[in-house]
Protein backbone atom coordinates (compact mmCIF):
# COMPACT_ATOMS: atom_id res chain seq x y z
CA UNK A 1 0.00 0.00 0.00
CA UNK A 2 1.24 3.27 -1.38
CA UNK A 3 0.20 5.72 1.65
CA UNK A 4 2.08 8.75 -0.30
CA UNK A 5 -0.43 8.17 -2.71
CA UNK A 6 -3.12 7.62 -0.33
CA UNK A 7 -2.74 10.58 1.92
CA UNK A 8 -1.83 13.24 -1.04
CA UNK A 9 -5.53 12.54 -2.51
CA UNK A 10 -7.28 12.13 0.78
CA UNK A 11 -5.93 15.90 1.36
CA UNK A 12 -7.81 17.43 -1.76
CA UNK A 13 -10.64 16.31 -0.10
CA UNK A 14 -10.46 17.86 2.88
CA UNK A 15 -9.23 20.59 1.56
CA UNK A 16 -12.75 20.59 -0.52
CA UNK A 17 -14.53 20.30 2.99
CA UNK A 18 -12.29 23.40 4.25
CA UNK A 19 -13.26 25.85 1.16
CA UNK A 20 -17.26 24.98 2.23
CA UNK A 21 -16.15 25.93 6.12
CA UNK A 22 -14.70 28.61 4.78
CA UNK A 23 -17.38 30.31 3.21
CA UNK A 24 -19.70 29.76 5.84
CA UNK A 25 -17.64 31.34 7.90
CA UNK A 26 -17.83 34.05 5.21
CA UNK A 27 -21.82 34.27 6.44
CA UNK A 28 -21.11 34.32 9.64
CA UNK A 29 -18.85 36.95 9.97
CA UNK A 30 -21.52 39.02 8.49
CA UNK A 31 -23.89 38.49 11.20
CA UNK A 32 -22.47 39.82 14.55
CA UNK A 33 -24.93 37.84 16.17
CA UNK A 34 -24.17 34.75 14.63
CA UNK A 35 -22.52 32.36 17.02
CA UNK A 36 -20.74 29.54 14.68
CA UNK A 37 -18.38 32.20 13.68
CA UNK A 38 -15.52 30.58 16.35
CA UNK A 39 -16.66 26.75 15.77
CA UNK A 40 -16.54 26.90 12.25
CA UNK A 41 -13.55 29.20 12.59
CA UNK A 42 -11.27 26.29 14.63
CA UNK A 43 -13.07 23.56 12.33
CA UNK A 44 -11.93 25.55 8.97
CA UNK A 45 -8.00 25.76 10.29
CA UNK A 46 -8.00 21.82 11.74
CA UNK A 47 -9.59 20.81 8.55
CA UNK A 48 -7.34 23.00 6.11
CA UNK A 49 -3.89 21.99 8.23
CA UNK A 50 -4.38 17.87 8.03
CA UNK A 51 -5.21 18.49 4.70
CA UNK A 52 -2.13 20.35 3.12
CA UNK A 53 0.08 18.40 5.09
CA UNK A 54 0.91 15.85 2.80
CA UNK A 55 1.27 18.45 0.23
CA UNK A 56 4.16 20.04 1.71
CA UNK A 57 5.43 16.79 3.79
CA UNK A 58 4.60 13.50 1.12
CA UNK A 59 6.41 13.27 -2.09
CA UNK A 60 4.27 13.25 -5.20
CA UNK A 61 3.24 10.07 -6.70
CA UNK A 62 1.39 9.32 -9.86
CA UNK A 63 0.68 5.54 -9.78
CA UNK A 64 -2.08 4.10 -7.95
CA UNK A 65 -3.42 0.62 -7.55
CA UNK A 66 -7.04 -0.37 -7.16
CA UNK A 67 -6.31 -1.37 -3.89
CA UNK A 68 -4.92 2.21 -2.84
CA UNK A 69 -8.42 3.25 -4.57
CA UNK A 70 -10.72 1.67 -2.62
CA UNK A 71 -8.62 2.96 0.60
CA UNK A 72 -8.85 6.70 -0.70
CA UNK A 73 -12.66 6.63 -1.40
CA UNK A 74 -13.15 5.04 2.36
CA UNK A 75 -11.03 7.40 3.38
CA UNK A 76 -12.02 10.66 1.65
CA UNK A 77 -15.45 9.90 2.88
CA UNK A 78 -14.12 8.86 6.70
CA UNK A 79 -12.64 11.93 7.72
CA UNK A 80 -15.11 14.10 5.84
CA UNK A 81 -17.70 13.09 8.15
CA UNK A 82 -15.25 13.15 11.53
CA UNK A 83 -14.02 16.85 10.42
CA UNK A 84 -17.53 17.83 9.41
CA UNK A 85 -18.79 17.11 12.43
CA UNK A 86 -16.73 19.48 13.87
CA UNK A 87 -18.67 22.23 13.51
CA UNK A 88 -21.76 21.08 15.25
CA UNK A 89 -19.82 19.47 18.31
CA UNK A 90 -17.93 22.95 18.86
CA UNK A 91 -21.46 24.99 18.63
CA UNK A 92 -22.99 22.59 21.06
CA UNK A 93 -27.01 22.93 21.73
CA UNK A 94 -28.46 19.38 20.71
CA UNK A 95 -24.95 18.24 19.34
CA UNK A 96 -23.22 16.22 21.92
CA UNK A 97 -20.88 13.55 20.25
CA UNK A 98 -22.79 11.06 18.54
CA UNK A 99 -25.45 13.80 17.19
CA UNK A 100 -23.17 15.83 15.79
CA UNK A 101 -21.49 12.59 13.66
CA UNK A 102 -25.22 11.33 12.74
CA UNK A 103 -25.39 15.06 11.23
CA UNK A 104 -22.46 15.16 9.74
CA UNK A 105 -23.10 11.89 7.92
CA UNK A 106 -26.74 12.22 7.08
CA UNK A 107 -25.23 15.26 5.66
CA UNK A 108 -21.99 14.29 3.43
CA UNK A 109 -24.26 10.81 2.29
CA UNK A 110 -27.48 13.16 1.20
CA UNK A 111 -29.85 10.94 3.65
CA UNK A 112 -31.18 14.15 5.16
CA UNK A 113 -32.21 12.30 8.22
CA UNK A 114 -31.69 14.99 11.48
CA UNK A 115 -31.40 14.99 15.20
CA UNK A 116 -33.24 18.23 15.41
CA UNK A 117 -36.57 19.26 16.86
CA UNK A 118 -35.90 23.31 15.85
CA UNK A 119 -33.97 23.91 12.54
CA UNK A 120 -34.61 27.61 12.91
CA UNK A 121 -33.02 27.87 15.87
CA UNK A 122 -29.38 27.00 14.74
CA UNK A 123 -27.54 30.44 13.05
CA UNK A 124 -27.10 30.88 9.40
CA UNK A 125 -23.50 30.32 9.28
CA UNK A 126 -24.16 26.00 10.24
CA UNK A 127 -27.12 26.24 8.77
CA UNK A 128 -25.34 26.77 5.28
CA UNK A 129 -22.44 24.21 6.58
CA UNK A 130 -24.94 21.69 7.49
CA UNK A 131 -26.43 22.38 3.35
CA UNK A 132 -23.48 22.42 2.03
CA UNK A 133 -22.30 19.14 3.02
CA UNK A 134 -25.12 17.89 1.18
CA UNK A 135 -23.82 19.55 -1.97
CA UNK A 136 -20.21 17.86 -1.55
CA UNK A 137 -21.61 14.74 -0.86
CA UNK A 138 -24.18 14.77 -3.95
CA UNK A 139 -21.22 15.63 -6.70
CA UNK A 140 -19.15 13.08 -4.05
CA UNK A 141 -16.39 13.94 -1.77
CA UNK A 142 -14.00 11.91 -4.52
CA UNK A 143 -15.64 13.43 -7.75
CA UNK A 144 -14.50 16.63 -6.29
CA UNK A 145 -11.47 15.04 -5.63
CA UNK A 146 -11.03 14.04 -9.78
CA UNK A 147 -11.88 17.44 -10.35
CA UNK A 148 -8.49 18.37 -8.70
CA UNK A 149 -6.26 16.22 -9.92
CA UNK A 150 -4.87 17.84 -13.19
CA UNK A 151 -4.47 15.81 -16.64
CA UNK A 152 -6.24 12.84 -17.74
CA UNK A 153 -4.28 10.56 -15.28
CA UNK A 154 -4.34 6.73 -14.97
CA UNK A 155 -5.11 7.89 -11.08
CA UNK A 156 -8.11 9.58 -12.75
CA UNK A 157 -9.16 6.93 -14.49
CA UNK A 158 -8.90 4.07 -12.02
CA UNK A 159 -10.27 6.49 -9.27
CA UNK A 160 -13.42 7.07 -11.84
CA UNK A 161 -13.89 3.39 -12.42
CA UNK A 162 -13.93 2.91 -8.10
CA UNK A 163 -16.18 5.70 -7.76
CA UNK A 164 -19.05 6.03 -10.31
CA UNK A 165 -21.27 2.61 -10.26
CA UNK A 166 -20.65 0.59 -13.30
CA UNK A 167 -24.25 0.82 -13.92
CA UNK A 168 -24.28 4.86 -14.34
CA UNK A 169 -21.35 4.92 -17.37
CA UNK A 170 -24.20 3.42 -20.23
CA UNK A 171 -25.67 7.04 -20.79
CA UNK A 172 -22.51 9.08 -21.04
CA UNK A 173 -20.86 7.99 -24.63
CA UNK A 174 -17.43 9.34 -23.22
CA UNK A 175 -14.14 7.91 -22.19
CA UNK A 176 -14.08 7.42 -18.07
CA UNK A 177 -12.37 10.89 -17.33
CA UNK A 178 -14.78 12.80 -19.31
CA UNK A 179 -17.43 11.44 -17.28
CA UNK A 180 -16.89 13.04 -14.49
CA UNK A 181 -16.68 16.48 -16.09
CA UNK A 182 -19.99 15.63 -17.73
CA UNK A 183 -21.77 14.49 -14.48
CA UNK A 184 -20.40 17.95 -12.51
CA UNK A 185 -21.63 19.64 -15.69
CA UNK A 186 -25.41 18.65 -14.94
CA UNK A 187 -24.95 18.64 -11.56
CA UNK A 188 -24.03 22.70 -11.61
CA UNK A 189 -26.46 23.28 -14.25
CA UNK A 190 -29.31 21.77 -12.10
CA UNK A 191 -28.12 23.67 -8.48
CA UNK A 192 -27.98 27.01 -10.95
CA UNK A 193 -31.42 26.06 -12.07
CA UNK A 194 -33.27 25.60 -9.16
CA UNK A 195 -31.34 28.36 -7.47
CA UNK A 196 -33.01 30.87 -10.19
CA UNK A 197 -36.34 28.94 -10.13
CA UNK A 198 -36.49 29.41 -6.29
CA UNK A 199 -35.83 33.02 -6.52
CA UNK A 200 -38.14 33.58 -9.22
CA UNK A 201 -40.73 31.91 -7.27
CA UNK A 202 -40.46 34.39 -4.14
CA UNK A 203 -37.41 32.48 -1.59
CA UNK A 204 -35.21 34.76 -0.37
CA UNK A 205 -31.23 33.75 -1.53
CA UNK A 206 -30.11 32.27 1.59
CA UNK A 207 -33.03 29.80 1.56
CA UNK A 208 -32.16 29.33 -2.35
CA UNK A 209 -29.03 28.41 -2.11
CA UNK A 210 -29.79 25.96 1.06
CA UNK A 211 -32.50 24.43 -0.92
CA UNK A 212 -30.87 24.61 -3.69
CA UNK A 213 -27.90 22.71 -2.71
CA UNK A 214 -30.43 19.93 -1.25
CA UNK A 215 -32.42 19.14 -4.17
CA UNK A 216 -29.73 19.05 -6.53
CA UNK A 217 -28.41 16.69 -4.33
CA UNK A 218 -31.52 14.71 -4.01
CA UNK A 219 -30.18 15.39 0.26
CA UNK A 220 -33.09 16.66 2.13
CA UNK A 221 -31.95 19.45 4.46
CA UNK A 222 -33.94 22.50 4.97
CA UNK A 223 -33.53 25.83 6.67
CA UNK A 224 -37.65 25.28 8.09
CA UNK A 225 -38.41 23.11 10.51
CA UNK A 226 -41.55 22.12 8.49
CA UNK A 227 -39.01 21.36 5.01
CA UNK A 228 -40.71 22.94 1.85
CA UNK A 229 -44.68 23.27 4.07
CA UNK A 230 -43.09 25.72 5.56
CA UNK A 231 -42.76 28.05 2.54
CA UNK A 232 -46.54 27.29 2.21
CA UNK A 233 -46.25 28.01 -1.57
CA UNK A 234 -47.52 25.83 -4.47
CA UNK A 235 -44.97 26.92 -6.98
CA UNK A 236 -42.12 26.43 -4.74
CA UNK A 237 -43.43 22.77 -4.35
CA UNK A 238 -44.13 22.27 -7.91
CA UNK A 239 -40.38 23.43 -8.48
CA UNK A 240 -39.11 21.11 -6.03
CA UNK A 241 -40.73 18.31 -7.68
CA UNK A 242 -39.33 19.25 -10.85
CA UNK A 243 -36.02 18.92 -10.01
CA UNK A 244 -36.30 15.91 -7.61
CA UNK A 245 -37.36 14.22 -10.49
CA UNK A 246 -34.58 15.85 -12.79
CA UNK A 247 -31.79 14.67 -10.31
CA UNK A 248 -32.84 11.83 -9.86
CA UNK A 249 -32.56 10.79 -13.26
CA UNK A 250 -29.29 9.41 -15.20
CA UNK A 251 -27.25 12.41 -15.78
CA UNK A 252 -25.84 11.31 -18.84
CA UNK A 253 -29.46 11.38 -20.51
CA UNK A 254 -29.90 15.18 -19.40
CA UNK A 255 -26.49 15.94 -20.90
CA UNK A 256 -27.25 14.20 -23.92
CA UNK A 257 -30.57 15.84 -24.33
CA UNK A 258 -29.28 19.04 -24.29
CA UNK A 259 -26.30 18.16 -26.42
CA UNK A 260 -27.74 16.82 -29.15
CA UNK A 261 -30.78 19.14 -28.70
CA UNK A 262 -33.06 16.58 -28.87
CA UNK A 263 -35.69 14.45 -27.13
CA UNK A 264 -34.62 11.05 -28.27
CA UNK A 265 -32.58 10.28 -25.09
CA UNK A 266 -35.41 10.33 -23.05
CA UNK A 267 -36.67 7.41 -24.72
CA UNK A 268 -34.62 4.90 -22.27
CA UNK A 269 -36.59 1.97 -20.62
CA UNK A 270 -35.41 2.44 -17.48
CA UNK A 271 -36.59 6.04 -17.41
CA UNK A 272 -39.76 4.69 -18.86
CA UNK A 273 -39.85 2.44 -15.93
CA UNK A 274 -38.88 4.73 -13.38
CA UNK A 275 -41.43 7.68 -14.25
CA UNK A 276 -44.01 4.91 -14.57
CA UNK A 277 -44.02 3.36 -11.13
CA UNK A 278 -43.75 7.28 -10.08
CA UNK A 279 -47.28 8.04 -11.92
CA UNK A 280 -49.06 4.51 -10.97
CA UNK A 281 -47.57 5.02 -6.86
CA UNK A 282 -49.16 8.86 -6.85
CA UNK A 283 -52.26 7.95 -8.31
CA UNK A 284 -52.91 5.38 -6.04
CA UNK A 285 -51.52 7.48 -2.78
CA UNK A 286 -53.87 10.41 -4.25
CA UNK A 287 -57.21 8.25 -3.96
CA UNK A 288 -55.90 7.01 -0.88
CA UNK A 289 -55.22 10.56 0.69
CA UNK A 290 -58.96 12.05 -0.34
CA UNK A 291 -60.54 8.73 0.39
CA UNK A 292 -59.39 8.44 3.95
CA UNK A 293 -60.05 12.49 4.60
CA UNK A 294 -56.04 13.22 5.00
CA UNK A 295 -56.39 15.92 2.00
CA UNK A 296 -59.94 18.05 1.90
CA UNK A 297 -59.38 18.03 -2.54
CA UNK A 298 -58.65 16.17 -4.95
CA UNK A 299 -55.44 19.04 -5.89
CA UNK A 300 -53.92 18.75 -1.93
CA UNK A 301 -54.42 14.80 -2.76
CA UNK A 302 -52.72 14.41 -6.51
CA UNK A 303 -49.83 17.42 -4.98
CA UNK A 304 -49.26 15.96 -1.63
CA UNK A 305 -49.13 12.44 -2.59
CA UNK A 306 -47.42 12.87 -5.57
CA UNK A 307 -44.59 15.34 -3.97
CA UNK A 308 -44.07 12.62 -1.44
CA UNK A 309 -43.93 9.37 -3.46
CA UNK A 310 -41.15 11.47 -5.81
CA UNK A 311 -39.27 12.76 -2.32
CA UNK A 312 -39.05 9.13 -1.19
CA UNK A 313 -38.09 7.93 -4.83
CA UNK A 314 -35.71 10.45 -5.45
CA UNK A 315 -34.37 9.79 -2.21
CA UNK A 316 -34.36 13.51 -1.09
CA UNK A 317 -37.17 13.79 1.46
CA UNK A 318 -38.03 17.20 1.48
CA UNK A 319 -41.87 17.29 2.76
CA UNK A 320 -45.11 19.61 1.95
CA UNK A 321 -46.89 17.47 4.90
CA UNK A 322 -46.51 15.29 7.75
CA UNK A 323 -46.77 11.34 6.39
CA UNK A 324 -47.47 10.56 10.02
CA UNK A 325 -51.22 11.40 9.44
CA UNK A 326 -50.96 9.55 6.31
CA UNK A 327 -52.67 6.15 5.60
CA UNK A 328 -50.72 3.02 6.22
CA UNK A 329 -50.65 2.36 2.32
CA UNK A 330 -49.54 5.83 1.27
CA UNK A 331 -46.64 5.15 3.83
CA UNK A 332 -46.29 1.75 2.07
CA UNK A 333 -45.58 2.70 -1.52
CA UNK A 334 -43.44 5.80 -0.18
CA UNK A 335 -41.31 3.53 1.66
CA UNK A 336 -40.81 1.03 -1.49
CA UNK A 337 -39.92 4.17 -3.90
CA UNK A 338 -37.67 4.65 -1.20
CA UNK A 339 -36.03 1.46 -1.74
CA UNK A 340 -36.04 0.80 -5.69
CA UNK A 341 -35.63 4.85 -6.28
CA UNK A 342 -34.01 6.74 -9.46
CA UNK A 343 -31.85 6.05 -11.67
CA UNK A 344 -28.30 5.24 -11.37
CA UNK A 345 -25.83 8.08 -12.98
CA UNK A 346 -27.66 10.47 -10.72
CA UNK A 347 -27.23 11.44 -6.93
CA UNK A 348 -30.40 9.42 -5.70
CA UNK A 349 -29.44 6.14 -3.40
CA UNK A 350 -31.02 2.99 -2.62
CA UNK A 351 -31.30 -0.22 -5.23
CA UNK A 352 -31.43 2.00 -8.25
CA UNK A 353 -34.51 1.17 -10.76
CA UNK A 354 -31.60 -0.20 -13.19
CA UNK A 355 -31.01 -3.27 -11.25
CA UNK A 356 -34.72 -3.80 -10.50
CA UNK A 357 -35.55 -3.70 -14.30
CA UNK A 358 -32.63 -5.90 -14.64
CA UNK A 359 -33.38 -8.18 -12.02
CA UNK A 360 -37.20 -8.51 -13.33
CA UNK A 361 -35.71 -8.84 -17.38
CA UNK A 362 -33.21 -12.14 -15.96
CA UNK A 363 -36.16 -13.50 -14.17
CA UNK A 364 -38.70 -13.27 -17.17
CA UNK A 365 -35.96 -14.50 -19.33
CA UNK A 366 -35.36 -17.70 -16.75
CA UNK A 367 -38.80 -18.47 -16.71
CA UNK A 368 -39.18 -18.44 -20.19
CA UNK A 369 -36.11 -20.55 -20.74
CA UNK A 370 -37.37 -23.15 -18.85
CA UNK A 371 -40.71 -23.27 -20.21
CA UNK A 372 -39.18 -23.28 -23.73
CA UNK A 373 -36.19 -25.06 -23.20
CA UNK A 374 -35.60 -24.95 -27.13
CA UNK A 375 -35.43 -21.47 -27.56
CA UNK A 376 -32.90 -18.93 -27.37
CA UNK A 377 -33.47 -16.37 -24.56
CA UNK A 378 -32.39 -12.78 -25.77
CA UNK A 379 -32.39 -10.05 -22.82
CA UNK A 380 -32.62 -6.34 -23.92
CA UNK A 381 -32.27 -3.12 -21.83
CA UNK A 382 -33.11 -0.14 -24.24
CA UNK A 383 -31.68 -1.71 -26.93
CA UNK A 384 -28.76 -3.64 -25.72
CA UNK A 385 -28.24 -7.40 -25.23
CA UNK A 386 -27.74 -8.03 -21.84
CA UNK A 387 -26.62 -11.74 -20.89
CA UNK A 388 -27.59 -13.15 -17.91
CA UNK A 389 -23.77 -12.79 -16.58
CA UNK A 390 -24.49 -8.89 -16.83
CA UNK A 391 -26.94 -9.33 -14.73
CA UNK A 392 -25.28 -11.71 -11.84
CA UNK A 393 -23.60 -8.93 -10.21
CA UNK A 394 -26.48 -6.67 -9.85
CA UNK A 395 -28.50 -9.49 -8.49
CA UNK A 396 -25.95 -10.04 -5.78
CA UNK A 397 -26.04 -6.23 -5.08
CA UNK A 398 -29.79 -6.42 -4.24
CA UNK A 399 -29.14 -9.50 -1.82
CA UNK A 400 -26.83 -7.73 -0.46
CA UNK A 401 -28.82 -4.74 0.46
CA UNK A 402 -31.82 -6.66 1.73
CA UNK A 403 -29.41 -8.98 4.06
CA UNK A 404 -27.56 -5.73 5.49
CA UNK A 405 -31.00 -4.01 6.00
CA UNK A 406 -31.92 -7.34 7.84
CA UNK A 407 -28.55 -7.52 10.15
CA UNK A 408 -29.21 -3.63 10.48
CA UNK A 409 -32.94 -4.11 11.88
CA UNK A 410 -31.52 -7.06 14.65
CA UNK A 411 -28.68 -4.19 15.69
CA UNK A 412 -31.50 -1.61 16.06
CA UNK A 413 -33.76 -3.94 17.81
CA UNK A 414 -31.26 -4.61 20.08
CA UNK A 415 -30.60 -1.17 21.11
CA UNK A 416 -34.49 -0.79 22.23
CA UNK A 417 -36.08 0.20 19.16
CA UNK A 418 -39.39 -0.97 18.42
CA UNK A 419 -39.82 -3.04 15.61
CA UNK A 420 -41.54 -0.86 12.79
CA UNK A 421 -39.05 1.73 13.92
CA UNK A 422 -36.54 -0.36 13.40
CA UNK A 423 -37.63 -1.73 10.36
CA UNK A 424 -38.55 1.80 8.71
CA UNK A 425 -35.56 3.73 9.74
CA UNK A 426 -33.01 1.31 8.47
CA UNK A 427 -34.53 1.27 4.96
CA UNK A 428 -34.80 4.73 5.05
CA UNK A 429 -31.18 5.18 6.13
CA UNK A 430 -29.80 2.13 3.84
CA UNK A 431 -31.43 3.85 1.10
CA UNK A 432 -30.30 7.77 1.36
CA UNK A 433 -34.09 8.74 1.97
CA UNK A 434 -34.00 10.60 5.08
CA UNK A 435 -36.67 10.77 7.27
CA UNK A 436 -39.08 7.01 7.63
CA UNK A 437 -42.31 7.05 8.85
CA UNK A 438 -44.01 8.44 12.49
CA UNK A 439 -42.26 9.86 14.54
CA UNK A 440 -39.11 9.98 12.39
CA UNK A 441 -41.46 11.10 9.45
CA UNK A 442 -41.27 14.13 7.60
CA UNK A 443 -42.21 16.33 10.38
CA UNK A 444 -40.14 14.12 12.66
CA UNK A 445 -36.51 13.68 14.06
CA UNK A 446 -34.38 10.96 15.01
CA UNK A 447 -33.07 12.79 18.29
CA UNK A 448 -34.62 10.63 20.81
CA UNK A 449 -33.46 7.21 19.19
CA UNK A 450 -30.96 5.60 21.43
CA UNK A 451 -26.99 6.15 20.47
CA UNK A 452 -26.28 2.78 18.92
CA UNK A 453 -29.23 3.00 17.06
CA UNK A 454 -27.99 6.37 15.44
CA UNK A 455 -25.07 4.80 14.49
CA UNK A 456 -26.04 1.98 12.74
CA UNK A 457 -28.15 4.18 10.66
CA UNK A 458 -24.91 6.34 10.05
CA UNK A 459 -23.08 2.90 9.27
CA UNK A 460 -26.64 2.09 6.69
CA UNK A 461 -26.15 5.57 5.12
CA UNK A 462 -22.53 5.26 4.45
CA UNK A 463 -22.96 1.52 3.05
CA UNK A 464 -25.82 2.85 1.13
CA UNK A 465 -23.80 5.79 -0.61
CA UNK A 466 -21.03 4.49 -1.74
CA UNK A 467 -23.33 1.35 -2.72
CA UNK A 468 -21.43 -1.60 -0.38
CA UNK A 469 -18.57 -2.49 -2.45
CA UNK A 470 -16.01 -0.21 -2.03
CA UNK A 471 -16.26 -0.88 2.08
CA UNK A 472 -16.52 -4.22 1.59
CA UNK A 473 -13.47 -4.29 -0.45
CA UNK A 474 -11.77 -2.45 1.91
CA UNK A 475 -12.92 -4.72 4.53
CA UNK A 476 -11.60 -7.47 3.11
CA UNK A 477 -8.59 -6.25 2.17
CA UNK A 478 -7.81 -5.54 6.43
CA UNK A 479 -8.92 -9.19 7.08
CA UNK A 480 -6.38 -10.61 4.72
CA UNK A 481 -3.39 -8.40 6.08
CA UNK A 482 -4.74 -9.40 9.60
CA UNK A 483 -4.87 -13.39 8.18
CA UNK A 484 -1.48 -12.73 6.97
CA UNK A 485 -0.30 -11.77 10.15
Amino acid sequence: MNWSTVSRNVGYALLVDALFMLLSMLIAAFDPADTALGPLAVSFLLTFIVGIFPFIFVKKTSAISTREGYVIITLSWLLSFIFGMLPYALWGGPFNVINAWFESVSGFTTTGASILSDIESLPKALLFWRSSTHFIGGLGVVVFLLLLIPGASQMKLRLTNLELSSLSKDEYHARANRTVYIFTYVYLGLFVASFLSYMLAGMGPFDAVNHAFSVSATGGFSTRNNSIAGFGSNAISIITMVFMFLSSIHFGIIWLAIVRRSLKPLKNEVLGFYAGYLVVFTVVSAFSLKLSGVSSGWGAAFLDGGFQILSYASTTGLATADNAAFPPLVVMLMMLGGAVCGMAGSTTGGIKSDRLLLLVKGVKARLHASLHPSSVTEIKLSGRNISTEDIYPHAIYIALFVLLWIISIVLVLLSGVNSHEAMMATLSSLSNVGPATGELGTFGNFGAQPAFAKFVYTLDMFLGRVEIYPLLAVGSLLFAKERRR
